[in-house]
């Protein structure tokens, strides 16, 4: 009996913790579901906009830098044909 009783000592404020819980959760729960569901969805909400923002500044980068290498590539024909032409035409 004295091995049970040095098992359980340490187990009066633990256990008595976890029946306050189990009879508190049922009005805690559903009071606080009320309260989190509308901050949770806020959260959500903001982090979908987030995610839209970045992808239109992502694929407006993108376009910006696709311009970029067709300009560059224009740029760079238009020098190759020219140092090509120069390079064809006879000397005097």
């Amino acid at each position: 009996m004295a091995f049970l009783d040095d098992a359980l000592s340490g187990w009066g404020g633990s256990i008595l913790i976890g029946v306050g819980v189990a009879l508190t959760a049922p009005i805690l729960f559903p009071a606080v579901a009320a309260i989190a569901r509308p901050a949770v969805k806020g959260v959500i909400k903001g982090g979908l906009f987030v995610m839209d923002s970045l992808k239109e500044l992502a694929a407006e980068a993108s376009e910006q830098l696709s311009d970029l290498v067709a300009e560059a590539r224009a740029e760079y024909g238009a020098t190759v044909a020219t140092s090509s032409r120069q390079r064809k035409s006879p000397a005097s």
